[in-house]
Order: structure tokens, then C-alpha cells, then sequence
């Protein structure tokens, strides 16, 4: 039996590999959540680089956020990332839910980059 890392990285690289087949060249929108803290990047994969990133560790949201471990911070992260992302000229994205399902925070963080103005 496989351990959590390995199951992890396994569903994590079988999600990424999807999303490349359909990217048709537009940035990925990926999320990494941990226990305490919620994390996001718009990432160029033709060019390798990061256009975008939030996190509620930033001074931004830092403050004003009671926890960065619930569903109202991954909202103010996507809504940041999205606010990021049309600064640097990206309006469409893919979203790289990475091996987390796609509910909880995952989904208000995406729900929320959507009413910022991202489009996936």
C-alpha cells in the first residue's frame, strides 16, 4: 500500500497531466492548501515563470484575516490572485486543484477568483 505522499503526489501529477492535455497555452492556476495557510500562483508553464501569486500569509490580507485556514481567507486569496493576475495580464486560466478536492476552500478560493475576473 502506498503511503499519503505517495498517493498525494500520484493524484496530484495524474490532475496536472489533464490539465496540460487541455491548457491549449494559457497559464495554470495552482493552489496548494495546508492546515494553516492557503497558497496560489499563476504559473507560465511555456516560459517557466510565476506572473501571479497570493497566500494568506501576505501583509495584505495578513491583518485583516482572523485565520488563513477558512473558507472566508481562501476567498480574499482568490479574489487577491485574480485582482494579481488581470494586472499582469492574464484573464484565462486553468485550475490546478493539485491532490485536493475540489470543495471547501479550494472551492470558495476558485469561486471567488472567478467573481475577480478570471476566467476557467
Amino acid at each position: 500500500m502506498a503511503s499519503r505522499k505517495e498517493a498525494l503526489a500520484r493524484r496530484a501529477n495524474r490532475v496536472r497531466r489533464q490539465i496540460k492535455a487541455v491548457a491549449n497555452g494559457r497559464p495554470r492556476l495552482s493552489v496548494h492548501r495546508s492546515s494553516k495557510n492557503i497558497y496560489v500562483q499563476v504559473i507560465d508553464d511555456v516560459a517557466g515563470r510565476t506572473l501571479a501569486s497570493a497566500s494568506t500569509l501576505d501583509t495584505d490580507l495578513r491583518s485583516s484575516l482572523k485565520t488563513g485556514a477558512d473558507k472566508a481567507a481562501a476567498a480574499a486569496v482568490g479574489k487577491l490572485v485574480a485582482e494579481r493576475a488581470i494586472k499582469a495580464g492574464v484573464k484565462e486560466v486553468v485550475f490546478d486543484r493539485g491532490a485536493f478536492i475540489y470543495h471547501g476552500r479550494i472551492q470558495a478560493l476558485a469561486e471567488a477568483a472567478r467573481e475577480g475576473g478570471l476566467s476557467f
